[in-house]
């Protein structure tokens, strides 16, 4: 197998759940094959550079092998090749997004199950005073 759609080797590599949804990732310019935006049909070769953005993570990755069929998770996996500064990078964001959850974790929190015994308990003892 030489060529793939780029839109099938994404299904078929388990970026994307169908295809349509590959697809509309394309089209919404979430993938770009050497730095550039593409087309679904566009056809991909061996070596070429992927960035993919997923969410909040962006990936880029190496074609190793071409398929067009949807395999099993670990032989998908064998299809392409993660750069090191690509997982870096998604390790850092991650740090830093548990750390923008931790920072807002204030005061605004609901009460917990024990906390809110408290509240009604101190309630009742000083309504009852």
């Amino acid at each position: 197998m030489e060529r793939v759609r780029i839109d099938k080797w994404l299904w078929a590599a388990r970026f994307f759940k169908t295809r349509a949804l590959a697809k509309a990732a394309i089209e919404g310019g979430k993938v770009h094959w050497n730095g550039q935006r593409v087309k679904p049909a566009k056809e991909i070769l061996v070596g070429c550079s992927l960035r993919i953005r997923q969410g909040f993570d962006e990936k880029t990755v190496e074609v190793v092998k071409l398929n067009d069929q949807r395999r099993p998770a670990p032989e998908a996996q064998l299809l392409y090749k993660e750069t090191d500064a690509s997982v870096e990078q998604r390790a850092q964001n991650a740090a830093q997004r548990r750390a923008m959850r931790a920072a807002d974790a204030g005061p605004h929190q609901r009460p917990t199950k024990k906390q809110r015994r408290h509240i009604i308990q101190f309630k009742q003892d000083h309504l009852n005073d």
